[in-house]
């Protein structure tokens, strides 16, 4: 999109974001809302793919977006579920990193900063 000094043009840009924020808070789109203790620390996100050796997590979602929280800054990230499925997939190196509740669960770690990217 090409900026624009018209403030209506800029306006409707505005409001399209505000829409976006409405759909998403507002139950127009599935949300799915995840927290990591160690994404700071790490720079990775755990991306849950199986528990209890049965598919969960990303593999089972139905969500169009997850909302993940990184602990310590009070900040949390946006993501389409379909753009995180990519990113898992393409960070995949064949072998699960154990983690959640008593290591039952098998993910993939994700640069919190490959969320950022363009491809």
């Amino acid at each position: 999109m090409k900026h624009s000094g018209s403030f209506y043009h800029d306006l409707n840009f505005g409001e399209q974001a505000e829409d976006w924020v409405k759909d998403l808070f507002g139950g127009k789109l599935k949300v799915e809302v995840k927290s990591d203790r160690r994404a700071l620390a790490t720079g990775n996100l755990y991306i849950e793919v199986y528990s209890r050796s049965k598919p969960s997590g990303i593999s089972t979602t139905d969500a169009d977006y997850w909302i993940y929280k990184i602990e310590g800054i009070h900040t949390a990230i946006i993501i389409p579920v379909e753009r995180l499925k990519n990113i898992v997939k393409k960070h995949f190196n064949g072998l699960y990193k154990h983690g959640g509740d008593n290591d039952t669960s098998r993910g993939v770690l994700v640069p919190i900063k490959e969320l950022f990217s363009h491809e």
